[in-house]
């Protein structure tokens, strides 16, 4: 009897002793301060996630033979209290286009005109029989030409829509533009241009400042630079001049990958930079280890004096490819072209799988607190925490 209590004391003891060093584990200053950042870096993620919306896909492919196979990739402005898009379409044809839709709350669109507002004129360069849509033979959307993923912004009055230009597999952005006033009525026979403002065979994916800076048209070519802390703009007082600068644009494909935030190879910028009193906000896109094949996105906020500075960037992806709608057609996709603020909160627009537009929001607010809260040295040893 003696010797089972001997051995019950032992093994009550023994509790003791490994409950003591675990709380005592738990507790030491290194632990709690871990501890303390993965649940910061958890909240943090909380409110740097954009809520996609319940209504997606706010836009899909429609019954006209333009839109029949795909809308994706939306440009987005608020005019006159009203979301207008201006996204991209392809057609039974293989061809892309753009397409026309608004909106009285950025949510449910309830104008959409049955036609394009924009088309560019007799594209060439493919043989007859490769002339349709395939996203096997053009990964980037399944159409062989014409004018893809746009921009938009208004400076001046005027509405600018910057877009890439797909033609016998050369890649240049033209720009056109319209008066405030044509673009509401919906004069789309009125856009000047286009104007091809990149200077080279392959640049994709540039586009305008929402204002002037210094007096002159601003133009994010990049946000790829062997300086991770800084971007690419290039100024000109006349969009139809810049095509003519010696500046380099660098190919993101040709840039071996390399850690940065959350991500290891940078794709490209998303909607033009937005402006907020704690920089300019841009989103982009990028891949990381864990999903090399799934379009992420980013976000990080440039400096308002010098927009070549990045002060901050997110630790974590703001928008990832989770849902249904994100897989079905080129699976694990999300591409923004588009963002506007209205009624407190950020709207993201971005075409799913390269199959249909969708929205994404959140809070501005408590959005960019977030992301420069995000950035600070604290958290960034602490593992990633990946959203949806």
């Amino acid at each position: 009897m003696d010797l089972i209590l001997s051995i019950h004391i032992v093994a009550l003891l023994f509790s003791f002793f490994v409950v003591g060093t675990i709380l005592g584990a738990a507790f030491s200053k290194s632990i709690r301060g871990e501890i303390a950042a993965l649940l910061r870096l958890e909240y943090l993620s909380s409110l740097l996630s954009l809520d996609k919306s319940s209504h997606n896909p706010i836009l899909k492919p429609g019954t006209s033979p333009w839109t029949a196979e795909a809308v994706l990739n939306p440009a987005a402005i608020v005019l006159d209290g009203r979301t207008h898009l201006v996204y991209r379409a392809i057609g039974m044809d293989g061809v892309s286009r753009l397409g026309y839709a608004s909106s009285a709350d950025g949510i449910v669109f309830d104008e959409r005109l049955p036609y394009p507002i924009y088309a560019a004129q007799n594209p060439g360069g493919v043989a007859e029989h490769q002339r349709r849509y395939s996203p096997v033979m053009y990964p980037s959307g399944g159409s062989w030409g014409g004018v893809e993923d746009p921009r938009m912004v208004a400076i001046d009055n005027r509405v600018y829509v910057t877009f890439n230009m797909f033609e016998n597999w050369l890649l240049r952005v033209g720009v056109i533009s319209m008066s405030k006033e044509d673009f509401l009525n919906k004069r789309f026979e009125k856009w000047e241009g286009p104007y091809i403002i990149s200077n080279t065979a392959r640049e994709k994916n540039w586009m305008l400042f929402p204002e002037k800076i210094g007096g002159r048209f601003a133009v994010l070519t990049g946000i790829i630079d062997p300086d991770d802390t800084r971007v690419r703009i290039e100024y000109t007082d006349d969009l139809k001049t810049l095509s003519r600068g010696t500046f380099e644009a660098i190919d993101p494909q040709k840039v071996s990958d390399r850690p940065i935030a959350w991500h290891v190879h940078v794709r490209s910028a998303g909607p033009p930079p937005i402006k907020t009193d704690k920089g300019w906000l841009v989103f982009y896109h990028a891949q990381d280890t864990r999903e090399p094949s799934h379009y992420k996105l980013g976000a990080m906020l440039l400096d308002l004096d010098d927009p070549t500075k990045i002060l901050y960037r997110a630790p974590m992806p703001v928008l990832s490819p989770s849902a249904t709608y994100e897989n079905v057609g080129k699976p694990g996709v999300v591409y923004a072209c588009g963002a506007v603020i209205r009624d407190g909160k950020i709207f993201v627009y971005y075409g799913g799988a390269d199959k249909v537009v969708c929205v994404a929001t959140a809070p501005i607010d408590a959005f960019l607190d977030a992301l420069v809260a995000g950035s600070e040295p604290s958290l960034t040893t602490i593992l990633p925490v990946q959203t949806t």
